[in-house]
């Protein structure tokens, strides 16, 4: 089985990780860890002043990624000893990347945190969880957290 595990380094990607290390995978299962950068977005901008925030951005979050995933791997490591690992860094839309990568791999199972974010904000931000689950060649799992709760409100 090949299980696309997407991450944020959120205390709901947390969750997803730990969804991973508590299941009984079948034998010769495979975990890919994935983390997209998604940095600012770059403007058009004639002094180039942005340009230089969005590239500080973008090596922003690709180090936040490369962090996320070697955490996760360890953990998985440490838990799940006998599933075999493998890791990816991409750079754009989450929404977009997930899903590429999913077809791209062959996955099986895309296993995503979930943000819980009310209507509102699901409509301001978009859910990447949401789009995954639309768009995605395979079966999603959509994760939450016990604990679900953001800015105080109670997940939708």
């Amino acid at each position: 089985m090949k299980i696309l595990l997407a991450i944020d380094g959120s205390k709901f990607s947390k969750e997803a990780v730990a969804e991973i290390t508590r299941r009984s995978w079948p034998a010769d299962s495979e975990v890919r860890i994935l983390s997209v950068a998604n940095p600012s977005p770059l403007v058009i901008d004639p002094l180039l002043i942005v340009a230089a925030s969005h590239y500080d951005s973008l090596s922003e979050e690709k180090e936040r990624a490369s962090r996320d995933v070697a955490e996760a791997e360890a953990a998985i490591a440490k838990s799940a000893p006998n599933l075999k690992l493998s890791t990816s860094i991409l750079v754009g839309s989450p929404k977009e990347r997930i899903v590429e990568e999913a077809e791209r791999w062959s996955a099986d199972l895309v296993l995503v945190g979930s943000h819980g974010y009310g209507p509102v904000q699901r409509f301001l931000l978009g859910s990447v969880a949401q789009a995954v689950a639309l768009h995605a060649p395979c079966s999603v799992e959509i994760v939450r957290s016990r604990d679900q709760s953001v800015s105080g409100q109670a997940a939708a």
